[in-house]
């Protein structure tokens, strides 16, 4: 039985991947700005030149590793909120959803991290726009719960902006957390939960508008 032929767009596909791979392993050591595209097509066995086939440019290639990281983060999230029926589910299997998620590709969140605030122009703002997207799909399930039916879209986000920057501040704490240390991230998803049980608690007092 022979093989089937490689297609160009499959082979294509796999040159990119490797592209956005090898920048992943370059990056555990350094910020992005400081990345060549000599040292990442190097990386991936590629000739530089070989690199514009597939991206325009770096600062191109970064957008491309946030968006991976941070739709696949909102898509876990919004599952997790969807199955769950009260607010402390949604709490408890949202931060339980992060773990697994940050655990499993840890070195796309190091650079979101990393590069939030310090990084390049355009992936900075890519990732921006990406929490941007996180903050305004919460608030929109948020308005879902009765006693936040009457809260302004302004208010709404404002508390969702609030969970949202709890959760990267988990992000952080569970990157600096030594690997395989399944103690401290036990303690430091009980922490977390505790936080949102805070804002959550406060929320049937607030008045919208207010």
């Amino acid at each position: 039985m022979t093989a089937e032929p490689v297609t160009r767009h499959a082979r294509k596909e796999r040159t990119r991947r490797a592209l956005l791979d090898a920048a992943l392993r370059l990056l555990a050591d350094g910020g992005f700005t400081g990345l060549s595209l000599r040292e990442v097509t190097k990386q991936a066995g590629i000739v530089p030149t070989a690199f514009y086939r597939h991206f325009t440019s770096m600062d191109e290639l970064g957008v491309v590793l946030v968006e991976e990281s941070m739709r696949t983060l909102r898509a876990t999230i919004r599952e997790a909120r969807r199955d769950s029926r009260s607010s402390a589910d949604i709490i408890g299997a949202s931060v339980r959803t992060l773990h697994e998620h940050v655990r499993a590709h840890e070195a796309h969140f190091r650079f979101v991290i990393r590069e939030r605030h310090g990084g390049a122009g355009p992936v900075r703002q890519a990732i921006a726009f990406e929490l941007k997207l996180v903050t305004s799909e919460l608030a929109v399930d948020l308005a879902r719960f009765k006693y936040l039916r009457d809260w302004t879209t302004d208010d709404l986000r404002m508390v969702a902006d609030l969970i949202v920057t709890a959760m990267l501040a988990t992000v952080l704490e569970l990157l600096e957390a030594r690997a395989g240390d399944t103690e401290t991230d036990e303690r430091i998803l009980r922490r977390a939960e505790k936080k949102l049980r805070l804002i959550t608690l406060g929320m049937p007092q607030w008045r919208s508008g207010t």
